[in-house]
């Protein structure tokens, strides 16, 4: 395998974090930080910007997930990658919207 294709898992892994919170607040009907907020990522969006965004940040992630060919690996290594990925995310993300709320 390439150096990029694990790269492009790990990110594929760390795009499908981001989408839980996203969507999860949309369908929620609660606003939730976005890129597109006043302040980005302070302020709150609406839940229809939410839940779009959480569907944008799902598309990535599978875009990325076929680019690194991660469904015909026969290693579990690109899975472990792409879950790195996620879990790295899932982190960040806690720790950043922890100390915003």
């Amino acid at each position: 395998m390439e150096w990029y294709q694990y790269a492009m898992c790990f990110f594929s892994g760390a795009f499908a974090a981001n989408f839980i919170p996203h969507f999860v607040s949309g369908i929620s009907g609660r606003d939730f930080p976005t890129p597109f907020a006043k302040p980005p990522g302070v302020g709150l969006s609406p839940p229809l910007i939410n839940t779009g965004w959480g569907l944008a940040n799902l598309l990535v992630a599978l875009v990325l997930q076929w680019g690194s060919r991660l469904q015909s690996s026969s290693g579990l290594l690109m899975h472990v990658v792409a879950f790195a990925g996620f879990a790295v995310m899932s982190l960040m993300l806690s720790k950043f919207f922890g100390r915003n709320a």
